[in-house]
């Protein structure tokens, strides 16, 4: 490779990167589990780290120094690099945030030659390459031989890797404190949301905006005043799909965002012979998903054909305005009741008797059903511009990893 410098550097650094294996300047180990059936080894105060836990301040399990004395698993100190080598979350790379302990699922590395930091944002660059590569390749598994032989650029000096570790370090610093304010917003709006609807057992709600009084209808369930249907899956479904435009709308799970309010799109379409075995809604229907994360409503923005996977809320009566009908079914009391009712062991479910029977109090005064669903509106634009900035800056930190660093196809 002849071009061994990145595309972006800091003025008072130059000359050319080294590309060599991790091991040469880290020194790497796996840990173990202590046995489970002797109670002297847990309960301590040293946390044990296993894979997906690598990027957290606490644990679920702590050990005791005699659960580290016999046993094969290691301590690993806050700012050493922790790497996911099998789970669900493998190939995942962290700085340690606590001192504690890793079982044989995590790969430790530290040195003293080199920044823990930027072998941090080195492996996070290359992380889908390694994937690729080694899991989805066969692998299987990452192993610490395997990351141990990676092949990857450092420059000479430490202080240039330092210098790049603590730039992308700011970057996240400032990631982590908007994701703060996303998360702020969406804490008030679900505390506003258990003020501005009444309470079980209570007749009016505890915050309410002034002009409106007198006592709200609390006497009806959902199917009182819509229509709850399912959808239908035409089988087998690759019979029915179509690439031609006057096909029908076909909605999955995965073509909504689940932080969204609106369904506006899908990606697919069925044939119109589909219509007789599926079911078709309607711009201004609610739809609930029926198992998985089930009960999150969704406003249809678009006509389209639902799977049973779905349930759809329609012919909703005038006097209830849909927008006020969706924060209610979202509200915690609504979301509450589906959690008590719903069907099902390892996997729950809801059916549509569950969803009939939803209770729904609503201010008989549309205007007050209107004010409310607007003050919610309006702090859901808030939270999606505040996620739109955190997507902005994640995009500015992909593409400024990538010049920032030398790559194999550079």
């Amino acid at each position: 490779m002849s071009n061994l410098v990145p595309k972006l550097r800091f003025k008072e650094f130059s000359g050319k990167w080294e590309e060599e294996k991790i091991s040469k300047f880290f020194k790497t180990y796996s840990g173990g589990t202590p046995s489970t059936t002797n109670k002297s080894y847990y309960g301590g105060t040293i946390p044990f780290i296993r894979s997906a836990e690598i990027n957290k301040l606490k644990t679920e399990l702590f050990l005791t120094n005699d659960g580290i004395e016999n046993s094969s698993a290691k301590l690993v100190k806050k700012g050493d690099v922790l790497y996911a080598l099998y789970g669900a979350n493998s190939g995942d790379v962290a700085i340690s945030k606590i001192d504690g302990a890793i079982n044989q699922a995590i790969l430790c590395l530290d040195s003293k030659e080199a920044s823990n930091s930027f072998l941090y944002y080195n492996l996070t660059n290359i992380k889908t390459k390694i994937i690729n590569q080694y899991i989805q390749g066969g692998q299987g598994n990452l192993s610490g031989d395997i990351i141990k032989s990676l092949e990857v650029f450092f420059p000479k000096e430490k202080q240039e890797q330092q210098k790049i570790a603590n730039c992308l370090s700011s970057l996240d610093s400032l990631i982590e404190a908007q994701n703060k304010k996303v998360e702020a917003l969406k804490e008030h709006k679900k505390g506003l949301m258990q003020q501005l609807f009444p309470s079980e057992g209570e007749t009016v709600p505890e915050l309410r905006f002034d002009g409106f009084s007198g006592e709200w209808e609390s006497n009806k369930v959902l199917d009182d005043i819509s229509d709850i249907v399912r959808g239908g899956s035409p089988r087998p479904i690759d019979d029915y799909m179509t690439l031609a435009n006057d096909g029908l709308n076909w909605l999955k799970i995965a073509d909504v965002d689940k932080n969204s309010k609106y369904v506006t799109h899908t990606k697919e379409r069925v044939k119109k012979s589909a219509l007789s075995k599926t079911r078709e809604v309607h711009i201004g229907d609610l739809i609930l998903s029926n198992s998985m994360s089930f009960g999150r409503p969704y406003i249809m923005k678009i006509k389209s054909c639902i799977h049973d996977g779905w349930i759809a809320v329609t012919d909703i009566e005038s006097y209830i305005s849909s927008d006020y009908l969706y924060y209610m079914i979202l509200s915690p009391r609504s979301q509450k009741f589906f959690i008590d009712y719903a069907a099902g062991g390892g996997i729950r479910n809801l059916n549509a008797d569950i969803i009939k029977s939803l209770p729904i109090p609503f201010p008989k005064v549309e205007q007050e059903q209107e004010k409310i669903a607007d003050c919610l509106s309006s702090l859901d634009s808030l939270i999606d511009a505040q996620n739109k900035k955190v997507e902005a800056l994640k995009e500015h930190k992909k593409g400024l990893m990538q010049q920032l660093f030398v790559s194999s196809e550079g």
